[in-house]
């Protein structure tokens, strides 16, 4: 008898289940949709731009079993690297603020990544500019999710060919928080070349909200993987705003997602209010579970 080629952990990246909101929406003609990436391995969106990153760099030649990988993160991005190293054999540096959740940090280390902490003050930029210096020492290979183009390929190959499959084709607006803007720039890229008219809504933190993900980046941090033409329209998500809709998505509809998710869903029920017969999808990055310790499923 043949040998049964059994799947490995990798194989269960991406093909998350896309779910309608049935409380939250109220009485509309729209549907809105949760695409739920939390359902991840390791629990975020990010592991499908993880998981590419080091699969086409290994493809290449740019790196082989053993060697050190770096990578600035905030958190899902980091937890994410980590699993995808140990997957595939390769030693982890992940650098971060250390403001994140203690969750995050625990996350990583399980998988067994090495973690330096930059302070809140210097933030993803210092974390960014520390990754930088240590490949300019020879300690590694930075895999730059912002400015790596095998971050939007994993979306654009995985995620947007998801999105239309499960809605048949009907989705009209696609909703997404920015932060690397790799979701944002694979699935608009997929979506509209499938159907140019699919609305492309990308999420931003608003002025003083701390968003644990999402950044307001500067001009000089842009990520250059980010192509302005390809979104329609930038919502600013409001700190309250964001936390309420993520704990109403828990307690009315079952979905336990971080708070970058509730300014995904919150910006979607916004665009419902103005629209009719809309199909709109909103990506739930992560789990809740990883933002336990903060305190924010306990503030009303």
């Amino acid at each position: 008898m043949a040998a049964f080629d059994y799947p490995t952990i990798a194989d269960f990246v991406g093909n998350t289940p896309l779910v309608r909101l049935q409380r939250l929406p109220g009485q509309t003609s729209n549907t809105i949709l949760a695409k739920l990436e939390g359902n991840n391995p390791a629990g975020s969106v990010k592991d499908r731009p993880a998981l590419s990153m080091i699969q086409q760099a290994q493809a290449r030649g740019d790196i082989r079993p053993g060697d050190t990988l770096i990578e600035a993160t905030s958190g899902n991005t980091g937890i994410a690297l980590a699993m995808a190293a140990a997957i595939m054999g390769y030693r982890m540096k992940l650098i971060m603020p250390d403001h994140m959740s203690a969750e995050r940090k625990a996350s990583m280390a399980a998988f067994g990544a090495e973690l330096i902490l930059v302070s809140q003050e210097e933030g993803m930029e210092g974390a960014r500019d520390l990754a930088d210096a240590m490949q300019a020492r020879g300690e590694g290979l930075v895999l730059n999710q912002f400015g790596n183009l095998d971050n939007p390929r994993a979306h654009y190959e995985g995620t947007g060919p998801e999105i239309w499959a499960q809605t048949q084709g009907q989705v009209t607006h696609f909703v997404s928080s920015m932060g690397t803007t790799g979701t944002i720039m694979g699935v608009s890229r997929y979506l509209k070349e499938q159907n140019p008219d699919v609305q492309i809504v990308g999420l931003q933190p608003e002025d003083g909200a701390q968003i644990p993900g999402i950044r307001r980046w500067p001009e000089a941090y842009l990520p250059s993987i980010f192509e302005r033409q390809r979104v329609d329209q930038i919502i600013d998500i409001p700190q309250q705003a964001a936390e309420d809709t993520m704990r109403r998505l828990a307690s009315e509809e079952g979905i336990f997602c971080g708070v970058s998710s509730g300014g995904s869903v919150w910006a979607a029920l916004e665009l419902s209010r103005q629209l009719e017969n809309a199909v709109i999808v909103a990506i739930i990055c992560d789990r809740g579970d990883r933002y336990l310790s903060t305190g924010v499923f306990a503030s009303r």
